[in-house]
């Protein structure tokens, strides 16, 4: 199943992604799980299948995405975890690299990432992202899977001028991250750890990569991420980004107002989002006033 969250009719929805549009779940379960995230935590997927064959509410060009989960308790995003990655940062450390993305730095599908206005180093990463699906602490390698709900994209902006050693603070600008367009349930994934991952900017390919080179693979980030924090249902894992990123191309590549990227997996979909300049924006207000 194809899940996704979304605002039609003024109000926030979740609903099935099918082929002839999007059918709204929390209509057709009677409000009984108020978002995605809900239904994730109430096991309730026997239920959302039922409705697989209903014709569609919506139309995709009907509805505002929002970030697949658009309240998870815990985001932790993974850095350097790919080869071609690590050798381009100069990274030795073997332990995974982690920081923290808060939810409201979120944007869903087809909405504009914001390039923040104290920054001219605006930087693309294409990821997979992981949905928990049940709380687990402790969870063993061998088990990990049993915990993961589904698998979306990711568009993880990074301010790399406010991206320092912490990472947090260029993580985290309101609008830089993109989630979606929806969440692949985990049985439709029977190989995760051999997906093709491509991030397009206006077109052109700027990173390829397969999840297969992932230094640290998924069984082993859930391993160690709920060695130290209990996981939730809705709590998601950003896996990390192949090479090629702006900032280490020669001359650097940076986002700018206008500039469409796209992150596309195998199997999961393409993640589309459009830049919008935050200083631009200020420029139009000025004037208007």
């Amino acid at each position: 199943m194809k899940l996704a969250s979304f605002i039609a009719e003024e109000k926030e929805r979740y609903g099935l992604k099918v082929a002839s549009g999007i059918v709204d779940l929390g209509r057709r379960l009677g409000g009984k799980y108020s978002d995605l995230r809900m239904l994730i935590e109430h096991d309730a997927w026997h239920e959302a299948r039922r409705f697989i064959h209903e014709p569609p509410d919506y139309q995709e060009d009907d509805v505002t995405f929002m970030p697949v989960i658009s309240n998870p308790g815990k985001i932790f995003c993974v850095g350097m975890n790919y080869a071609e990655k690590r050798a381009e940062f100069a990274e030795s450390d073997p332990a995974p690299t982690l920081f923290i993305r808060f939810p409201d730095s979120q944007v869903g599908h087809n909405c504009g990432v914001l390039k923040p206005l104290q920054t001219e180093q605006f930087d693309y990463e294409g990821e997979l992202a992981i949905v928990i699906g049940k709380p687990g602490k402790g969870i063993t390698a061998a088990h990990a899977f049993e915990y993961i709900a589904g698998y979306s994209c990711y568009m993880d902006g990074s301010v790399r001028d406010w991206q320092h050693s912490w990472f947090t603070a260029g993580k985290n600008w309101r609008r830089t991250g993109a989630f979606g367009p929806w969440l692949v349930t985990r049985d439709e994934i029977p190989e995760p750890q051999n997906l093709h991952i491509h991030t397009r900017l206006n077109g052109r390919t700027v990173q390829s990569d397969n999840t297969s080179s992932m230094i640290h693979p998924i069984h082993e980030l859930i391993e160690y991420i709920s060695t130290f924090s209990a996981l939730s249902p809705g709590d998601v894992i950003i896996t990390g980004s192949p090479g090629g990123v702006g900032k280490k191309r020669n001359p650097p590549l940076f986002l700018h107002g206008g500039d469409i990227v796209e992150v596309e997996i195998e199997g999961i979909g393409c993640l589309h989002n459009v830049i919008e300049d935050e200083g631009a924006k200020v420029s139009e207000m000025i004037v208007a006033m």
